[in-house]
């Protein structure tokens, strides 16, 4: 599953059957692993926002994410958040991904994750720009260990653009 899917779907709480917001955005932590989803609507000028961490997640599928309940909810300070999927100065998408060595692979155009193994990145979605998109379709790099994100680019080892697959989705 991709995360561009997760975004703007409503959220359930299954407790009681009620709608408590919309995705808004994907939270990851230092290990790229989802930690959270942040929910629509940000708190009024406050460095603050609504999330529900990953673990109160109980399901999710094309339609719907299902949270254990509303006490789920909580509020996060935005600063303390590291790396976001749409957002803030942790986003990765649209970020550079450049090679140790200079050569540069592409742009973050979506994060792929296993539903089965929960919440754990197993690629990056690659665009070169509109025109390559449609000519020669996205590329998927799978997840590396060594992947960082800098303040300004995604840096992969030297030669990781050896290790670009076909994305069957794109082509």
């Amino acid at each position: 599953m991709r995360l561009q899917q997760l975004i703007g779907l409503a959220v359930f709480d299954i407790e009681n059957g009620r709608r408590v917001g919309k995705v808004s955005d994907i939270l990851l932590d230092q290990d790229w692993a989802i930690s959270g989803i942040q929910l629509e609507g940000k708190m009024f000028f406050s460095p603050h926002l609504r999330a529900v961490p990953w673990n109160d997640i109980v399901a999710y599928g094309e339609d719907a994410v299902m949270i254990r309940n509303q006490q789920a909810i909580q509020v996060w300070n935005a600063e303390n958040i590291q790396l976001t999927f749409l957002s803030g100065s942790g986003r990765i998408k649209e970020l550079p991904i450049l090679t140790a060595d200079g050569s540069m692979i592409g742009y973050v155009s979506d994060v792929y994750f296993d539903q089965e193994m929960g919440n754990t990145i197993t690629g990056i979605e690659i665009s070169d720009g509109f025109l390559s998109d449609l000519i020669e379709g996205r590329k998927k790099l799978p997840y590396i260990s060594e992947m960082t994100k800098g303040e300004h680019a995604i840096m992969v080892p030297a030669n990781s653009e050896q290790r670009l697959q076909e994305n069957d989705e794109f082509s």
